[in-house]
């Protein structure tokens, strides 16, 4: 099973990441390889958001489309991510996002690991290299969205 993890500090608050990273219907304007994503459904449970969406991930020929459960916890600044269908045999995916002097820390999780060993050959280097840049696409994205809103 592949695993990546990294923190990383932006300027923006907590909430303002969260509410940036919970926005996923955006994600095929900045996020690198993401080509589409479709909410399935929508609906609540124990007080939180739960997601159901398609999200579709292009490099070169090669398109997946996976089916994720997108939990959302505001009161704990957490995103839960976990997979539903598609080419992965495992996936799981935790956002947090916490104060820090001038803005706050985007903790990003990653585990999965694809059913077919070809496929996770071929593309587990390129989403290594893609989780690596999602940070500051999402940083990129804040900056945008939130320095328009003060400009």
């Amino acid at each position: 099973m592949q695993k990546f993890e990294t923190i990383r500090r932006v300027k923006h608050s907590p909430e303002q990441m969260f509410a940036l990273v919970a926005d996923v219907e955006q994600y095929p304007q900045f996020l690198p390889l993401c080509e589409a994503l479709t909410i399935r459904s929508t609906r609540e449970r124990d007080g939180h958001k739960l997601l159901i969406a398609d999200m579709t991930v292009g490099y070169k020929a090669i398109r997946e489309t996976f089916t994720s459960q997108v939990f959302l916890k505001p009161e704990e600044n957490r995103i839960e991510v976990s997979y539903v269908d598609g080419p992965f045999r495992h996936l799981n995916n935790i956002w947090r996002f916490t104060p820090a002097e001038d803005g706050s820390d985007v903790h990003f999780y990653i585990e999965y690991e694809f059913k077919n060993r070809i496929l996770g050959a071929l593309m587990g280097t390129m989403f290594e290299r893609a989780f690596r840049t999602f940070a500051e696409a999402f940083e990129a994205r804040a900056d945008k969205v939130y320095e328009m809103r003060t400009a």
